[in-house]
C-alpha cells in the first residue's frame, strides 16, 4: 500500500497526541484488603464513609469467586475474570515444581519470587493478560504499586526490574523482592525511610490451638508503606509533572482479621472484636493520609480515588459431624475439630489411596498416627510424584486437580465423596469432565477461559452460616481448610458475606453523592480504570468486566440489571448446587452459591429460574 506524506505525519504524531491527552489525570487505587461494606460507618471508618457518601457508593458490589486475594487482584489488575487470568486461588497447583519454593507444586503465590517462577514458566506473564500499570506506563504515566506482597506485583506482573514501576512490598530489601531503582532508593533515604520494609511484628503472631492470635493491628508496617507513598512516591510524581497511577494495597483489615485473638476458640465475636475494628481504623487512617497528601500537593482536582476491597470476610468454623479427618487426634488441633488438610484426608480415605504432603517434600501423611498436611495441601495416589488427586487448600474454598488421564473416571467418585460431607456447600466441575449431578460447570462462574495455569477439576465451596446477629452477612462463619483456628478470620467462600466487598470512588471523573445500585465487580474496577485513563489494553480472553459508565460524570446507564438463578440436576441424595447471580447485558455478577440451607445469602429463588447444569 502506498504511504502518503500526510498519512506518515499523522502516524508519527498520533502517539504524542495520545500522550498529551493523558497529562491531566491521576488515579489512586486503594485496596483495603477484606473490608466488608456493611461494617463501614462514620464511626468505624470515617474516611471510607466520606468517600462513599460524597462520591460514588457501589452498593451492589461483588468479589470474584473464589473470594481470595490473588484472583481478585488479577481481576482489578486486568479487567478479566479468573478463567482468563489463572490464579484460581492464593494457593494453586502450579503445573511444575517451583525453584523458589523448594520444588513445591502447590505454592501459596503471594510471593514475588514465586510469581517470577510462574512468569518464567508461562511465557513471561502467567496472567496471560496485560496488567493495568503496564498499559499505563506504556502510555506515558508514572506508576507505583505499594503494600501487601503478592497482589501489589499483579498490577505490573511482568516488570521485575524496579526501574519502570516502583514496587514496595513486604519483600522490599529482602531476597526475592523486586529491586529498588537507585534514584528511588536515594529518594527513600532523603525522606528518612529505610530501604527494607519492616515485618508485621506483633501483628504477625497468628497463635495456635493453645494460644490466642494477635491483639494489635498492623500499625508499623502500614505506616511504613503509607510514608513511602506520601513522603517519597507522590511528591516525586508531582515534581516530575507527569500523570500517575498509584496502587496502594492495605494489608489491614485482612491480616488482623485472619490472626485476631479476640475470639479464641469461639465463633463470637469472631471477626467483629476490638482488634479487627482497630485494623479497620488503621486502614482508614492510611487512606486519610493519602487523601491529605493529594490535597497538600494541589492534585485534588486532577486525581480520581477508587477504593475497592478484594473480598468480604467471615469467622472460621472447624466443625463437622461427617468428616473422617475430625475423628483422629492431632497434637496441634483441638479435639474433635477439623485439621488443616481435612479435605485431602477425607478424599484419600474414601478412595483408599495414600496421602502425601507437598509442603513437606511429599512426606507420607497418616491421620491415624496424628498426622495431617502441614499447610492443608495434599497429593493423593500410589505415586507421590504422579498423584491422581491434588488438593490446594484455600480457606473457605478448596481446589481439586486431577492431573492424570483417569480424571473423567475419578471426578464422579470424588463428587460423591464430597456430597456426603456436611461441610460442603456447592460444587463446580471442569466442563470437559461432563455433567455430574449435584454440580454446576466452571463456565457458569467464569472460571473457564483462556488461563495458562492448570484449571481445577473441582472447586469445593464450604458451608457457611450466621452466628446469631440480625444480619448474617455481618456475622457469618464458614468452614475453612487452613492452619488458622476456630474463631479466627477467613474468606474464599461463595457466601454473600465473602462476595460483598466495599467499593467507592471519588474525584473529577466520578459523580457526586451517587448511590450506584447496579451490580459492580472487581473486574469492572479494572475496566473502569483503563477507561478513565484512556488506556488501550490488549486482551487475549473474553471474560471481561464492564466500564461502570453510570458512575461517571455524564456517563450513560447500561440499562437495568436482571437477577436469576441456576440450579444443577439433583444428586442421588437430593443436593443441588444453586447459583444466585445478576447480569448487566452480558456481564455476570455472582451473589452466592451452594446447597440451600448451607450458604449465607442463598435464599429460595425469587426470580426466573434456569435449571441448567451445563
Amino acid at each position: 500500500m502506498k504511504t502518503t506524506f500526510a498519512s506518515l505525519i499523522v502516524a508519527l504524531l498520533l502517539p504524542f497526541a495520545y500522550a498529551e491527552a493523558q497529562t491531566g489525570r491521576n488515579v489512586v487505587l486503594f485496596i483495603p484488603d477484606g473490608l466488608r461494606p456493611g461494617i463501614v460507618t462514620s464511626e468505624t471508618a470515617p474516611t471510607f464513609a466520606r468517600v462513599r457518601d460524597q462520591g460514588v457508593n457501589f452498593a451492589n458490589s461483588h468479589a470474584q469467586f473464589p473470594t481470595l486475594t490473588m484472583p481478585n487482584a488479577a481481576a482489578m489488575a486486568s479487567g478479566h475474570y479468573t478463567g482468563d487470568t489463572g490464579p484460581f486461588g492464593n494457593t494453586i497447583y502450579s503445573g511444575f515444581p517451583l525453584p523458589s519454593n523448594a520444588g513445591n507444586i502447590t505454592p501459596m503465590i503471594e510471593n514475588d519470587a514465586m510469581m517470577g517462577d510462574l512468569n518464567e514458566f508461562y511465557s513471561g506473564n502467567f496472567l496471560n493478560e496485560e496488567a493495568i500499570l503496564a498499559a499505563a506506563r506504556r502510555a506515558g504515566y508514572a506508576t507505583a504499586a505499594i503494600g501487601k506482597v503478592g497482589p501489589v506485583l499483579m498490577y505490573d506482573v511482568s516488570e521485575r526490574s524496579g526501574t519502570q514501576t516502583i514496587v514496595v512490598d513486604d519483600m522490599t530489601g529482602r531476597p526475592g523482592g523486586i529491586p529498588l531503582a537507585a534514584d528511588f532508593a536515594a529518594a527513600l533515604k532523603e525522606a528518612g525511610l529505610e530501604q527494607q520494609a519492616p515485618t508485621r511484628g506483633e501483628n504477625g503472631k497468628q497463635g495456635d490451638w493453645q494460644t490466642a492470635g494477635t491483639l494489635v493491628p498492623n500499625l508499623g508496617q502500614q505506616k511504613y508503606f503509607t510514608d513511602v507513598t506520601t513522603k517519597a512516591v507522590m511528591p516525586r510524581f508531582k515534581a516530575a509533572g507527569k500523570p500517575f497511577v498509584l496502587v496502594f494495597w492495605s494489608r489491614d483489615p485482612d491480616g488482623t482479621q485472619h490472626y485476631q485473638g479476640d475470639s479464641f476458640g469461639s465463633l463470637v465475636p469472631g471477626i467483629n472484636g476490638p482488634t479487627s475494628m482497630a485494623s479497620i481504623k488503621n486502614a482508614d487512617a492510611n487512606l486519610a493520609a493519602i487523601l491529605d497528601t493529594i490535597r497538600a500537593l494541589g492534585l485534588e482536582s486532577t486525581t480520581d480515588v477508587i477504593v475497592a476491597a478484594d473480598h468480604g470476610f467471615s469467622t472460621i468454623s472447624k466443625d463437622s459431624d461427617t468428616s473422617v479427618a475430625a475423628k483422629f487426634a492431632y497434637k496441634d488441633v483441638s479435639p474433635g475439630k477439623l485439621p488443616p488438610g481435612f479435605l485431602a484426608i477425607d478424599i484419600a480415605h474414601k478412595l483408599s489411596l495414600p496421602l502425601y504432603d507437598p509442603d513437606a517434600k511429599k512426606a507420607a501423611v497418616d491421620p491415624a498416627a496424628g498426622q495431617h498436611p502441614s499447610r492443608g495441601n495434599g497429593v493423593v495416589g500410589e505415586d507421590a510424584a504422579a498423584p491422581d488427586v491434588i488438593v490446594a487448600s484455600n480457606g473457605g474454598a478448596d481446589l481439586v486437580y486431577l492431573p492424570q488421564k483417569n480424571a473423567k473416571e475419578l471426578a464422579p467418585k470424588i463428587v460423591q465423596i464430597l456430597l456426603a460431607q456436611d461441610y460442603v456447600s456447592g460444587l463446580f466441575v471442569e466442563d470437559s469432565l461432563g455433567d455430574i449431578a449435584g454440580t454446576l460447570p466452571l463456565s457458569a462462574i467464569n472460571l473457564k477461559g483462556s488461563a495458562k495455569t492448570p484449571v481445577p477439576a473441582i472447586v469445593v465451596n464450604f458451608r457457611s452460616f450466621g452466628t446469631g446477629c440480625a444480619d448474617a452477612v455481618l456475622c457469618a462463619a464458614e468452614v475453612a481448610d487452613h492452619t488458622l483456628q476456630h474463631g479466627q478470620g477467613m474468606h474464599g467462600n461463595f457466601s454473600r458475606a465473602d462476595t460483598a466487598n466495599f467499593m467507592a470512588a471519588i474525584g473529577p471523573d466520578f459523580r457526586k453523592s451517587y448511590v450506584d445500585q447496579l451490580p459492580a465487580s472487581n473486574a469492572d474496577i479494572g475496566m473502569t480504570l483503563a477507561h478513565v485513563l484512556g488506556l488501550k489494553v490488549s486482551k487475549k480472553g473474553d471474560l471481561l468486566g464492564r466500564v461502570l459508565t453510570e458512575s461517571l460524570e455524564g456517563g450513560a446507564s447500561p440499562g437495568p440489571a436482571s437477577r436469576f438463578t441456576r440450579i444443577s440436576r439433583p444428586a442421588e441424595n437430593g443436593l443441588q448446587t444453586v447459583l444466585k447471580l445478576q447480569a448487566v447485558a452480558n456481564t455476570l455478577y455472582f451473589d452466592a452459591a451452594g446447597f440451600p440451607g448451607r450458604t449465607v445469602g442463598l435464599d429460595e429463588p425469587t426470580a426466573r429460574v434456569s435449571a441448567v447444569s451445563k
